[in-house]
């Protein structure tokens, strides 16, 4: 750094917050004088009167969330304690001034300054030209929601008082993200960029979500907690993120399933608050679980608000359902099945089931007021109404879990199913109905074109769908480059995306990537419908063409379904731009609101299952692995029920240990 006065300064700085006691803070600044000696002022402070104001469109909104309580300090120790303005969270920081002068540890006057809310500590030192000073500072932080903790500020200071120098909390971090990285590493040869990304996403899930999460009571912001876009709400992220977490850190996964259970009952209060039965999670969850979607939603290229339905997404139930039954299957946890998840899940196919309404007069069972995946359809075109009918992925994705369920059943033992009925009041009557559901549930297809091709017969997205208008999209590329987001570009030349066969990103496609074709094949059989044997491609062809990909989500679906459909090449160029989705921050600026949680998880469980050939949908885990052309070996490890295996997977060969095994 070199200031008006030609005085040259040499600052470096590091920090973390540590993985070996989540509740340490660490950071490090080092100053040395390059061409001058002279008096220099170094101030460090804690300030709690921060604001939420890194969304530009959230402005408008209320941006100060915390308030203060006291604040403190003596000596080289200082202390904040603040509270957040609505939910009365108490929040605590306590934070330590280490100094030294070439090496050795010194003791300057320090001054206090005080705020409300925030305290800063002020020294001076004698600066040698070439001598560098450095500041360490360490601290901890606790919430009133921590676990077992009645008093965060005494707990914060208690921890301080252990937490010893900068080099001790770095060396204790840097030993636990060792043992981290030796269990989820996935080590590529031949491909730098690939290793690189893959490496930045595991780092990115593993600072949202890590072993500590074990103890708190919180599910995973699809969002990460690296920004504010959403507001840190919880939405079905979780069906892309949690299977890395259930193959490597099972009780992680764990306590994001209880953070649902914690909230069933509330659930349960929205299904009844709309006339259901069961369990209707939230389509954004926030602390207690009620619904936080918004009903108006701005649109940043024309600058209005607008009517927003897209609480109607009741399929975040259904990501739950299938998060449940993964998180067993690997896991083989029957105690939480018993405990826990079979409530759950049976009250999530007890809200369908009650959702489902028979037409007499096609003698099939309907859903309707529901909104798919792809968020650009919220309602029928000059409808002030929102929500659609029979979205045919919500459709299949309820049969599916009606079928789990009795599997899930059968898991139980005959004392565990009679005290889980009694206690949720299931009956046969209602088992029998789910049955029957599963038999008559309409799930709307139709024909793509009117003349003969390998395009007939696909999933229609949603009742309805077929009689919508096709749109320009060569036009509207050559008018607007990159319409990605063409939900908005529509709704600003006073159109509604609505109207057209257009998708944000993958819906009724996201019925492939949850199961495969032959158990979605499987389910329209025993519904009554005749199947075609390419349904995949059928499916795959059609709505790309009509997919803008405005969520990098959409990027993963398509990347894994080309390549199952072994078009490496498509799949490649989708997965590469899934993996550099928030590297090179591909949206035009969201990244810095927050990562996205569910495509950097998702490219790491896309990278085992599509290119290293991991299958675990078995009884036992098997592995048939196609490798990109750039990738001469790949390395990685997983847990499946109990057990531990490593992997090395060459173009040539597969080598498979179990750990403990010679």
């Amino acid at each position: 750094m070199r200031d008006t006065a030609a005085r040259e300064t040499l600052i470096e700085s590091s920090r973390l917050a540590s993985m070996a006691q989540p509740h340490l803070a660490a950071l490090r600044y080092s100053i040395t004088p390059l061409n001058y000696s002279e008096r220099i002022f170094i101030r460090s402070g804690l300030d709690g009167s921060i604001i939420n104001a890194g969304v530009e469109r959230y402005r408008q909104l209320s941006s100060k969330h915390l308030e203060p309580v006291t604040e403190g300090g003596r000596d080289n120790t200082s202390y904040i304690h603040l509270q957040t303005n609505q939910s009365r969270i108490q929040i605590a920081e306590v934070a330590k001034v280490l100094v030294s002068v070439n090496s050795e540890r010194v003791n300057p006057d320090i001054t206090l300054d005080k705020k409300a809310g925030a305290v800063y500590s002020t020294f001076d030192l004698e600066a040698k030209k070439d001598c560098p000073i450095t500041v360490d500072k360490v601290a901890s932080l606790y919430t009133s929601n921590d676990k077992d903790i009645k008093n965060p500020l005494e707990a914060a200071q208690e921890a301080l008082q252990n937490s010893g120098s900068f080099e001790e909390v770095l060396q204790a971090s840097a030993a636990a993200w060792a043992d981290v990285w030796k269990k989820i590493d996935i080590q590529i040869e031949g491909d730098r960029l690939a290793q690189k990304l893959i490496r930045l996403h595991l780092y990115h899930s593993l600072v949202t979500v890590s072993p500590h999460n074990v103890n708190i009571d919180a599910g995973i912001p699809a969002r990460g907690l690296h920004g504010e876009a959403y507001r840190g709400h919880i939405f079905w992220d979780e069906l892309f993120v949690l299977p890395f977490y259930d193959m490597h850190f099972p009780d992680t996964a764990r306590s994001v399933l209880l953070y649902r259970y914690r909230r069933l009952d509330q659930a349960r209060a929205y299904a009844r608050e709309y006339g259901y039965e069961g369990a209707m999670f939230p389509w954004q969850s926030g602390s207690d679980g009620r619904e936080e979607t918004q009903v108006v939603h701005l649109n940043p290229m024309s600058g209005e608000w607008g009517a927003d339905h897209s609480s109607l997404q009741r399929h975040v139930s259904l990501a739950i359902a299938y998060n449940i039954w993964h998180y067993f299957w690997i896991t083989n946890d029957s105690e939480f099945l018993k405990t826990y998840g079979a409530e759950m899940f049976l009250e999530i196919c007890r809200f369908w089931a009650s959702k489902a309404v028979y037409n007499e007069k096609t003698g099939r069972y309907e859903i309707d007021r529901v909104m798919g995946p792809d968020e650009y359809h919220e309602k029928y075109p000059d409808s002030e109404t929102g929500g659609l009918k029979d979205n045919a992925y919500t459709n299949i994705m309820a049969v599916w879990a009606f079928n789990r369920a009795f599997e899930i059943l059968n898991v139980l033992s005959e004392r565990g199913r009679k005290k889980l009925a009694e206690k949720i009041g299931l009956t046969e009557e209602e088992l029998e109905r789910w049955k029957d559901i599963s038999k008559r549930i309409h799930i709307p297809l139709f024909d793509a074109c009117t003349e003969p091709c390998r395009s007939n017969g696909v999933l229609e997205q949603y009742d309805g769908y077929s009689d919508l208008k096709e749109l320009d999209w060569d036009g509207y590329k050559k008018k607007y480059g990159n319409i990605s987001r063409l939900d908005r570009i529509l709704k600003a030349e006073g159109r509604s995306p609505d109207e057209y066969k257009v998708a944000k990103q993958a819906d009724a496609l996201m019925t492939f990537y949850n199961l495969d074709s032959g158990e979605v094949t499987g389910i329209l059989n025993e519904a009554g419908y005749s199947t075609r044997d390419d349904l995949l491609r059928a499916n795959f062809d059609y709505y790309l063409k009509r997919t803008s990909h405005g969520s990098t989500l959409s990027r993963l679906v398509h990347s894994y379904l080309a390549n199952l459909m072994e078009d490496r090449e498509l799949s490649w160029q989708f997965y590469l731009e899934a993996l550099r989705s928030d590297y090179t921050d591909i949206q035009g600026g969201t990244t810095k609101e927050g990562i996205h949680t569910g495509v950097m998880a998702g490219t790491v469980i896309l990278a085992l299952k599509a290119y290293a050939g991991l299958d675990v949908s078995g009884e036992r885990v098997r592995i048939d692995p196609c490798l990109p052309a750039a990738w001469r070996k790949v390395a990685f490890s997983i847990g499946f029920r109990g057990n531990r295996y490593h992997f090395v997977v060459t173009p040539e060969n597969v080598g498979v240990k179990k750990e403990g095994e010679s």
